[in-house]
């Protein structure tokens, strides 16, 4: 073993392990709770909290931020910051509703973030939500990042951020929708950094039970999406037309135990990938793509991000073809030719 030759003494992993499960309880978060603000799997909190040195310095450091054993300097407002802050205003606002509440999403959720990264022109923020509202990609009826104007509903600003919640509480809403895939949660920060918290559709469907599947190609539509808007804004952050900006795209899947991949919200599609239980809770998804053309490359993009999901079902060598395929019914959609059970 080396001589340590310098004041800083060898790291007690173990007790660095139990310190981070200790503070996780003083705060009363949940295990759960704890891998969905550190982005991690439920293999990966299991093996740190086994104590394992197997784990990557990056998703080590994750855990470990969480509950403040990590000494980072105030000025370093990385994307993990934002997603925790978001993800904890979000539990203090559903903290209040029924434990049965659609705005808890009992069943799981999904948890989609971006940040754009390179020549940007940060706008004032008096003009943000402008730009918000320019940079929503509308081939669904039910957009990520909507902007409603019900005066309840609203987005409004906290602490410098937009944020949106569309909770089924309000009395005074006469929206229609109350159920986890209608009850979004996002925040937007105008260096370009965006968070959405979405139930599932599949959970409010009346031919079976919630909790019991997940479509097969719903994840390819709400990702598809989300790029899309990620390719818009960047588009009205560019500091000039030769300006480089990269997408940083990270997707959290929670509840897939207990599901089935099955193809349920289109039966006629090419997509028709049907697999077996899921074999973990959760599926971590990332990609990091260029913000040139996303569109045109989108198929590419998102066909690693579904083979990585649909393997928690048993489901391998998912053909680039079919994800193409698929993606032109994305591009092609509008919400005036939306049918009643289209994605």
């Amino acid at each position: 073993m080396p001589e340590n030759s310098g004041n800083i003494a060898p790291l007690a992993w173990r007790q660095l392990v139990e310190e981070a499960l200790h503070r996780r309880k003083a705060e009363g978060l949940t295990q759960r709770e704890h891998l969905a603000l550190a982005g991690v799997s439920h293999p990966t909190m299991a093996a740190f909290e086994r104590g394992e040195t197997t784990l990557t310095l990056t998703k080590a450091l994750d855990i470990l931020r969480v509950v403040g054993l990590v000494y980072e300097p105030a000025e370093g407002d990385t994307q993990s910051h934002f997603v925790r802050d978001a993800f904890e205003r979000w539990r203090t606002l559903v903290a209040p509703l029924p434990d049965d509440s659609p705005a808890r999403f009992p069943h799981g959720w999904f948890r989609f973030d971006y940040w754009l990264e390179g020549d940007l022109k940060i706008p004032k923020f008096a003009a943000f939500e402008p730009l918000l509202e320019k940079a929503v990609v509308r081939k669904t009826g039910w957009p990520p990042f909507w902007l409603p104007t019900g005066e309840a509903i609203r987005p409004y600003e906290v602490d410098g951020l937009v944020e949106c919640w569309l909770t089924p509480q309000e009395e005074n809403v006469e929206r229609g929708f109350k159920d986890p895939a209608h009850c979004d949660f996002w925040r937007a920060a105008i260096s370009g950094r965006m968070f959405l918290i979405r139930g599932y559709q599949e959970d409010s469907a009346e031919t079976f039970p919630a909790g019991t599947i997940l479509d097969t190609t719903l994840p390819l539509w709400r990702m598809g999406e989300v790029l899309l808007h990620a390719e818009k804004l960047a588009s009205l952050f560019r500091k000039n037309a030769n300006a480089t900006v990269n997408i940083h795209f990270h997707a959290l899947y929670t509840g897939l135990s207990g599901r089935v991949l099955r193809s349920w919200a289109n039966p006629l599609s090419d997509l028709l990938v049907e697999g077996h239980a899921a074999r973990s809770d959760e599926a971590v998804l990332e990609a990091d793509v260029s913000a040139e053309n996303v569109e045109g490359q989108l198929a590419k993009h998102l066909h690693p991000l579904l083979s990585s999901l649909y393997e928690r079902f048993g489901v391998t060598g998912l053909s680039l073809n079919r994800v193409e395929a698929e993606v032109q019914r994305l591009l092609n959609s509008s919400i005036s030719r939306e049918r009643s059970r289209k994605p």
